[in-house]
């Protein structure tokens, strides 16, 4: 199992509210899950860029994270997310 962090800077909650209807079963298609979503971030050292929502994934393998975000079935609910605003995603290897 790996975990991967996205960061999501909103800019258009419409958008967003549409991905999110879509999330759940697009990272069920590669075996991911949502472990955690929050708009309530902390900041515990430093200045960090958080954006306005943060979430875990997790993944059964790095493979499975990467045909996800590469898989072109998908690529219209990924443009929702990254439509929503910023959208940065990171592997916890």
């Amino acid at each position: 199992m790996i975990y991967a962090y996205a960061k999501l800077t909103v800019t258009n909650p419409d958008s967003l509210a549409a991905y999110r209807t879509q999330a759940d079963a697009a990272l069920a298609r590669h075996g991911g899950a949502i472990v955690k979503a929050s708009k309530d971030i902390e900041t515990l050292e430093g200045k960090p860029d958080i954006g306005d929502v943060g979430a875990i994934l997790s993944f059964p393998d790095r493979d499975a994270a990467f045909a996800w975000i590469n898989d072109p079935t998908l690529s219209d609910i990924h443009g929702l997310r990254r439509g929503a605003g910023g959208s940065d995603i990171m592997i916890l290897a």
